[in-house]
């Protein structure tokens, strides 16, 4: 396995994600930012934009628009050729263990650009440089939750950004508010 490049330490930015579109923003200018050897994690529970965030992304990166991006639930990884080197998008939810991350071309990806969701899964194989996106879904104000599985695609969605290259400017998402915090 490739060596580690040293941990960054900068603040965290924080997103609200009032809409899909919001949500693919955020996502296509982080795709114009992206370099071989980069690791993007995606964190956060089902249903809080994880899958958007990474269709965008792909999309954004491969500059087609109209690409397919499956989900790799099941083949767990997905390869994609890219202006700036080959892509791998895995989606690590049905990972057996990270001992089974050689069987998927990990080592080769880390030198490639990575996204992958669910990366706790990978556990210490994660390069500790990766940009971490943790996604969720904020209780209303109110306390009351969701009401029924309908409301999830219309509901707001936060993120928060960690990890975010020191040598890198932060970028400027069209139509979105974010924060650095402190």
């Amino acid at each position: 396995m490739l060596s580690p490049k040293p941990l960054t330490h900068r603040p965290p930015w924080h997103f609200r994600l009032p809409t899909q579109e919001a949500t693919e923003s955020l996502a296509r200018a982080l795709a114009g930012t992206a370099r071989p050897g980069d690791c993007w994690a995606l964190s956060g529970e089902m249903g809080s934009g994880k899958s958007t965030f990474a269709r965008a992304f792909l999309r954004a990166l491969t500059q087609n628009p109209a690409l397919e991006v499956p989900s790799p639930t099941f083949s767990l990884v997905q390869p994609y050729e890219t202006p700036v080197g080959p892509a791998y998008h895995y989606d690590l939810w049905r990972l057996e263990g990270p001992e089974s991350l050689a069987e998927l071309a990990w080592d080769e990806a880390c030198a490639g650009l990575m996204l992958v969701e669910w990366p706790e899964r990978a556990e210490d194989c994660l390069p500790p440089d990766a940009v971490q996106l943790i996604f969720s879904i904020p209780v209303p104000e109110n306390g009351s939750g969701l009401k029924d599985s309908g409301e999830v695609e219309t509901q707001m969605r936060e993120v928060t950004v960690r990890n975010w290259p020191p040598e890198r400017a932060f970028p400027e998402v069209a139509g979105l508010s974010g924060a650095a915090l402190s």
